[in-house]
């Protein structure tokens, strides 16, 4: 099989051949010129971006959002005090000069996402990996760095965020009355707005990507306990990689200034992150992890670190990209009290054209509301569901899974009526007819999970994190076994 075109760079074919284009009329001159250019985001230019190539690339992009508290831009010491920095790291850094609200929020939420888009239309020519681009953000600019990172749509989400003493909360009350003001406007007082872009309100997991947060403790501008400790907070609840460091001294607003007493000791913390931050390469083969809770990785602490996707994800390394779309207490039947292809997390794993799809569904189709007494509906939804990810441009290898096998003694078989006795008789035999159909591989996972043992919590349903790594590794078997 022929490795697919990444999703990102089919998006808009039109916008990327524009920027092709430009970058080809911008290398030109001596080398250390060549490496650095202007892409307008607007027609009238007055949204752009300085790129820094680097010499060495080792395919990580950042965009950097300058602060300015959404009135002005601190384009210097938040902006291009930095490539110096990046370059050497072989990062390609992009400097984004973001227009104002004046209380449309919409506009610099625009240009931030068209410049995570342009990064990603432009990695092949700027030799970057459309998987390896993060987005940092300096106190308002980290508002909208976060604010990228928790509302953007798929493709123009970041796969990694920096933020130093970040604007977080809408409510002028405990936070920077000016972002907020700028934000928002005459809005500021609609507590539904407040609450949306309150972005430690907005965190969610398998979406939200890793973060580093710096900050100092002493910051009375923009104060960490009200803004970038919640943050970081809500992200280590949703099991989202997350490192925070909070400076005794410092204030607001120290960015690249190496006066700053812990000027050092950031930059090598950061770059320290940034290293053991494995992301994969250009090219990777996109594998989409559809499933119920045990997909999600219900019950498991650090569930994106340690969920059987996220496991899977080490196991494959970065020539592939793995991503997890499970939802929890989901099935395939469209009958069903929570049928799977209903929810936004189907949608978002077409749209990201996989190469490969690993469906591991049936346990909550086994509970007597949802089992139809025979097998023909739910090898009908089933079928469906193939059919649709047979109809994708990338046309993915699919893989089924046999569920992993239910403790009838466990707390959860009674209270959500999961019947392990379906499952063998059921679903699993249907999903065999299905796959046979289709001429598909089937996974099983049953007796992978040992549910007497520690890989099982306690519920007798949802394995551990050491069950989750049993099942990422008959996954893995069978992936770096397929002949592409």
């Amino acid at each position: 099989m022929t490795v697919k075109t990444n999703i990102y760079t089919i998006i808009d074919m039109k916008k990327t051949f524009s920027i092709l284009t430009l970058v080809l009329s911008c290398m030109v001159g001596q080398a250390q010129t060549a490496r650095k250019f202007t892409v307008n985001l607007t027609a009238d230019g007055k949204a752009n971006m300085q790129v820094f190539l680097p010499e060495n690339p080792t395919g990580r992009a950042i965009v950097g959002c300058p602060g300015g508290g959404y009135s002005h831009l601190s384009m210097q010491n938040e902006g291009t005090d930095w490539v110096e920095y990046f370059n050497k790291q072989g990062i390609a850094y992009c400097v984004l000069t973001y227009r104002m609200p004046k209380g449309d929020r919409s506009i610099p939420m625009s240009d931030a996402q068209n410049a995570i888009r342009t990064v990603r239309d432009s990695a092949e020519a700027w030799r970057v990996s459309p998987y390896d681009v993060g987005i940092m953000g300096f106190s308002a600019g980290g508002h909208l760095a976060s604010t990228t990172a928790t509302h953007a749509p798929q493709e123009a989400r970041p796969d990694f965020q920096i933020l130093f003493y970040p604007v977080i909360s809408m409510d002028e009350h405990v936070t920077h009355k000016g972002s907020v003001v700028g934000f928002l406007g005459d809005q500021r007082s609609d507590e539904k707005l407040v609450r949306e872009f309150s972005n430690d309100k907005q965190v969610h997991k398998h979406q939200t990507p890793p973060a580093i947060i710096f900050m100092a403790g002493d910051d009375r501008a923009v104060p960490p306990m009200t803004n970038g400790l919640p943050y970081y907070t809500a992200l280590r609840k949703a099991g989202i990689p997350a490192a925070l460091h909070i400076y005794p001294s410092g204030g607001h607003g120290f960015g690249f200034r190496s006066s700053y007493a812990y000027h050092d000791l950031m930059t090598t913390e950061l770059k320290t992150w940034l290293d053991n931050l494995q992301l994969p390469k250009a090219g990777a083969r996109r594998v989409a992890c559809i499933g119920n809770s045990i997909t999600d990785g219900y019950g498991i602490d650090m569930v994106d670190a340690e969920g059987y996707p996220a496991q899977l994800q080490r196991l494959l390394g970065r020539d592939y990209c793995v991503r997890n779309f499970g939802v929890s207490g989901r099935a395939v039947l469209n009958s069903s009290d929570r049928p799977y292809m209903k929810e936004r997390a189907w949608a978002d794993a077409k749209a990201f054209c996989p190469d490969i799809v690993v469906v591991k569904l049936g346990t909550n189709d086994s509970k007597p509301g949802n089992w139809p007494g025979n097998d023909k509906t739910f090898r009908a939804d089933l079928q469906q569901m193939i059919d649709e990810l047979k109809a994708l441009p990338s046309k993915p290898v699919i893989y089924l899974c046999n569920p992993v096998a239910a403790d009838t003694k466990g707390d959860l078989t009674v209270k959500n009526m999961i019947n392990d006795s379906t499952i063998v008789n059921g679903v699993i035999p249907a999903i065999g007819k299905v796959a046979k159909k289709n001429k598909l591989e089937v996974i099983d996972l049953r007796p992978v999970v040992d549910v007497k043992s520690d890989q099982m919590q306690r519920d007798g349903i949802h394995p551990t994190a050491k069950g989750a790594k049993k099942i990422a590794e008959a996954v893995a078997e069978k992936i770096m076994n397929y002949e592409f």
